[in-house]
């Protein structure tokens, strides 16, 4: 069940309660307008094997990220380099682009994603839509498969997190996937480590959702708090004052998403 902290942060499980599907793809809505959240989303999405529906994306920037079983080294800094490639493939507007673990997908307005997985296991992405169109997922089935013409975007959708440069703060680093570089002047896509311990409270002038991947620890709003682990699903209000404890003794690494867009590494103590 999920827990509303202080100032309306909510962190919740990624496949609680009940899901939307269509075909091979289920869908968890976890944040989003009906449940507070101003402008931002999240959503878990499991593509079973075979070719998934088109999921048409509205008129706003949608940045997904591909999960995957093996994460790096965060003394090295290093991430994992298994790929998924060959047997998974993401059909935008019906092009074709082989899928690695731990890479970001943007999507622009009104374009169509759908999943041709061959393998024997689902995948899952994690998905935010900016701004939240707050509508039942559009499916479509017309785009769904290959384009034999190029794609038109001006920058390719699809970006490796172990190609992007980690950039340090303090005792902790984070790498941005999506951003104006890839096309979306609406929302930034990071992925960052927290070594053990607790930083500083802090708050930022954007809303923010995390998807916790490795590691364990405690989300705290204010004087409230709640354990996390991999898989929490959380949601920051605007210059709410938090932090993310690691109660562990390796890293924790987490997704992050934020609205409107901008650098990571802003941040204001309290």
């Amino acid at each position: 069940m999920a827990v509303v902290l202080e100032g309306g942060c909510r962190v919740s499980e990624m496949r609680e309660g009940a899901s939307v599907v269509e075909g091979t793809l289920r869908i968890w809505n976890r944040i989003g307008r009906a449940t507070g959240a101003q402008a931002i989303s999240l959503r878990v999405m499991e593509f079973a094997p075979g070719l998934s529906p088109g999921i048409r994306n509205d008129d706003c920037d949608e940045i997904l990220y591909v999960l995957d079983c093996e994460l790096g080294n965060p003394v090295s800094h290093e991430v994992s380099t298994t790929r998924v490639s060959g047997w998974v493939n993401a059909l935008i507007d019906g092009h074709s682009y082989d899928i690695d673990g731990d890479t970001g997908i943007y999507l622009r307005p009104r374009e169509t994603l759908a999943i041709n997985n061959s393998g024997p296991d689902p995948i899952v992405l994690v998905s935010s839509q900016c701004p939240d169109p707050d509508r039942a997922p559009r499916f479509v089935r017309e785009t769904t498969a290959p384009s034999a013409g190029p794609s038109s975007a001006a920058h390719p959708p699809l970006i490796r997190l172990a190609d992007r440069p980690a950039q340090p703060t303090a005792d902790r680093w984070y790498r941005v996937l999506v951003n104006e570089e890839i096309g979306s002047t609406q929302v930034t896509q990071f992925v960052g480590s927290i070594p053990p311990g607790r930083a500083p409270d802090h708050f930022h002038n954007y809303e923010e959702v995390l998807f916790i991947l490795k590691g364990a620890g405690r989300m705290w709003a204010g004087e409230t708090n709640t354990p996390v682990a991999p898989g929490s699903c959380i949601y920051l209000p605007k210059g709410q004052v938090h932090c993310v404890e690691n109660t562990g003794s390796d890293e924790l690494r987490l997704l992050g998403a934020f609205y409107p867009a901008g650098s990571p590494s802003v941040r204001y103590d309290v």
